[in-house]
């Protein structure tokens, strides 16, 4: 009886047992075919981020989430492995993917009551990492295993380690142990001491928990169990273990070293790159290099910025720049922190909050615990009427405002604000197009909108040589005799800036003093329409130019980019360069992906005016520099500089445009929502000086050169007639308007327009008399 009873209990789990191998196998059927191939392992492309470098190979911005830097398996040291394998997959090189003596001491573990184990190999976490998810089911569990043994027989163990190794996230934003090592001890991965790699091999089970920096504690139990299996599993000695855990670890949080002076530099490319790339230029590991120097980047950022400061100097103190709620902190100073981590000092102006504000003075906290008392006399009258002013609402000094600070001579600390003007500096190859500067504005982490490329303002009197340009194609010379007297169109009354006219005198003269009236004579006669089509050649848009005369005087719209490439074609000879920033892209592996192909001057970029036109603008453009309101360009100490000074109505904006052979640069100035920038500011006193300081370096060892007169042009000594225009010009009474006086005065044959062979041999004869 007994022993039927025992034979048909072993019969059922027999045939319990069958039973379960046949539904398992039908399972495996099933499921195998249907799991997903192994590309994203074979073919791994590790989420790296975009880099960007300056072309002398600084970084200059870094952009993605996982911070990741794909390592090959020999590369990581042996001490590392042995950790990882001792703290996740001791029998790694034994199992095919499931370790089944791992499972089954894990659930007898369980069973037990003990301490809770896992059994998931690190091919297991490979798998899950790749294509599932870590929810806890039996399914998943199921799906992990056959995928886990799907990929042994499709990778070696070295194989899976790497993906392992280059995968796994551990905390910090830090994705693979190569970025690890830098994350938490800023050093390569090659050169971690055993007790360093036990640490970072205890974090894949659980970053947050054993944290080293957060959970201290957590993470030294986690680091003397991993010790204590290395030393069962042979790895290391038992003194070797002891003196892991007794050495004193330094954590250093990485921080990548990107150069402050190129940000803007680094935001176009990055805008370049995602209109193209998309998303996914934030995980393919792309390193682009840009065309700037950061030698070039250095000397343009702090000349802009000298003048930006020296214009807001002694302006009256506009209060806070921000306001926190304080009351909304459950601890005051760690939310403080937080804000400020996100801020940058600049020139010197650090960031900090006020925590009390009362009739003695102010207390701040600024970054890294540092704080300050500023009594009365440390912050000035300006800055002490602004402590609790109701009046100034939200820019009003109280507990939670934001304000700059700097350290004065004597070691106290008071404050001191950003300048409210802003401007930009655009500097490119006049050949190529390549840009070798640009800077944005005076603080990129305050407002990181691009003033060289993204603000269109109006460009003034630097718009004039367009004009001039189109007139000199329509058949004038710079030689043409022009009245420059007071003038009335429908109502319309322009006037020179100065206030005075000369009378009768040539375009070359009238250029050189920026006389307003002679822009608008030779604009009229030559015909807005022509105008307006010839300067687009220039690459202006239409809707950027005015159908009325005042687009003489520059009422147009441009950015500084547009005007440096506008310039450009004067430089050159006549060619339209595209100004360009991105130079070579490689990929993650070091293969060169992309170069520029740029559009260069007598190759292959479009010839868009008459070389002898840009030859004779140039010459005039000389002669702003040498007479007329660019003087103070001689100081540069050489002759080859030419351009025009710009200064818009009610003086809102000032330029000046200017170059070489080789270098075209344009400065702006200005405030974002416009307004008068005071008498006194005029684009030869407050942009030319930034001009000069960026190009005193930029042509620092660069030969003098003179420009090439092309066939067809005469030269006439041009010294001695503007002698006799100066010495003979008179002034016109102001009460006198001849409306029609330039059509006698620029009364000329008109010939066709600037085109092919067979139109520049009809109009050769105009150029004879060209000055």
């Amino acid at each position: 009886m007994i022993k039927n009873f025992f034979y048909t209990i072993l019969g059922l789990m027999l045939g319990l047992f069958l039973f379960a191998v046949g539904l398992v196998t039908v399972a495996v059927l099933v499921t195998y075919p249907k799991l997903p191939a192994l590309d994203a392992v074979k073919y791994y492309q590790p989420k790296e981020p975009l880099t960007i470098y300056s072309s002398d190979g600084i970084v200059i911005g870094s952009y993605g989430d996982e911070r990741r830097a794909f390592t090959t398996i020999d590369q990581f040291p042996k001490v590392l492995k042995d950790a990882v394998i001792a703290a996740e997959d001791k029998r790694f090189y034994e199992h095919w993917g499931v370790d089944i003596t791992g499972v089954a001491r894990a659930i007898l573990s369980n069973v037990r009551g003990g301490h809770k184990q896992g059994a998931s190999t690190i091919t297991q976490q490979v798998a899950r990492n790749f294509y599932l998810t870590n929810e806890r089911t039996m399914t998943r569990k199921f799906n992990e295993a056959l995928l886990a043994y799907k990929i042994e027989r499709s990778l070696t163990k070295d194989q899976i380690l790497e993906l392992y190794f280059n995968q796994i996230y551990l905390g910090q934003r830090a994705y693979g142990f190569a970025s690890a090592a830098k994350i938490y001890f800023n050093k390569p991965v090659q050169d971690l001491t055993l007790a360093e790699a036990t640490i970072l091999a205890g974090l894949p089970k659980a970053p947050s928990a054993f944290n080293p920096i957060v959970n201290p504690e957590r993470s030294r139990l986690r680091q003397q169990y991993i010790l204590n299996n290395m030393v069962e599993l042979g790895m290391i000695t038992q003194p070797q273990a002891n003196a892991a855990l007794n050495e004193q670890l330094v954590y250093e949080r990485y921080k990548m070293l990107i150069d402050q002076n190129s940000l803007y530099v680094a935001e176009m490319a990055r805008q370049t790159l995602y209109e193209k790339y998309g998303e996914d230029v934030y995980t393919q590991g792309l390193k682009v290099y840009t065309t700037v120097s950061t030698d070039n980047q250095k000397v343009a950022t702090a000349a802009l910025r000298k003048a930006l400061r020296n214009y807001d100097r002694g302006s009256h103190y506009r209060g806070a720049e921000s306001q926190l709620d304080l009351t909304a902190m459950d601890d005051v100073e760690d939310g403080i922190e937080q804000y400020l981590s996100n801020t940058y000092t600049v020139e010197g102006m650090v960031p900090a909050v006020i925590t009390t504000a009362n009739s003695k003075g102010i207390e701040i906290y600024m970054q890294g615990g540092v704080k300050a008392s500023l009594s009365n006399a440390d912050m000035g009258s300006g800055t002490r009427a602004a402590v609790n002013n109701k009046k100034m609402g939200e820019r009003a000094l109280r507990a939670g405002s934001v304000i700059r600070v700097t350290k004065t001579g004597n070691g106290r600390w008071t404050v001191v604000q950003q300048p409210e003007i802003q401007g930009a500096l655009l500097s490119m190859d006049t050949e190529t197009g390549a840009i070798r500067a640009v800077v944005g504005g005076y603080d990129f982490h305050s407002k990181n909108f691009n003033r060289a490329t993204q603000s269109i303002r109006q460009p003034g009197s630097t718009f004039k040589p367009f004009i001039y340009s189109a007139a000199l194609s329509k058949g004038m010379t710079a030689a043409t005799m022009v009245n420059d007297a007071p003038i009335s169109i429908r109502g319309w009354s322009p006037k020179n800036s100065d206030g005075y006219y000369a009378g009768m005198m040539p375009l070359r003269l009238a250029l050189a003093k920026s006389k307003n009236v002679v822009s608008v004579r030779i604009t009229q006669a030559m015909g807005l329409s022509y105008a307006r089509k010839y300067i687009q050649r220039f690459g202006f848009k239409e809707n950027q130019l005015p159908n009325a005369l005042p687009i003489a005087l520059g009422a147009g719209s441009a950015t500084p980019l547009q005007m440096a490439e506008g310039y450009a074609v004067f430089a050159n000879g006549g060619y339209k360069v595209k100004g360009y920033v991105i130079d070579k892209i490689y990929d993650t592996k070091g293969n060169l992906r992309a170069e520029m192909q740029p559009l260069v001057a007598r190759q292959n970029a479009p010839q868009v005016i008459d070389p002898r036109n840009a030859y004779v603008m140039t010459s005039m453009l000389q002669d702003v520099v040498r007479i007329g309101t660019a003087r103070a360009a001689l100081g540069l100490g050489r002759s080859d500089i030419a351009g025009k000074t710009g200064t818009t109505n009610e003086n809102k904006d000032v330029w000046f445009a200017g170059y070489n052979p080789k270098v075209v640069t344009v400065v702006y100035l200005g405030f974002d929502t416009p307004r008068s920038l005071g008498r006194r500011a005029f684009g030869g006193t407050v942009a030319l000086p930034v001009w000069m300081d960026y190009m005193r370096f930029a042509l620092k060892g660069m030969p003098i050169q003179s420009y090439k007169a092309p066939t067809g042009v005469v030269k006439k000594n041009k010294e001695v007639f503007l002698q006799e225009q100066q010495n003979t010009t008179v002034a016109v009474d102001n009460s006198t308007s001849d409306p029609d006086a330039v059509k006698r005065s620029a009364q000329q044959p008109e010939p066709q327009s600037e085109g092919g062979a067979e139109e520049d041999e009809a109009s050769k004869g105009i150029f004879d008399n060209l000055f």
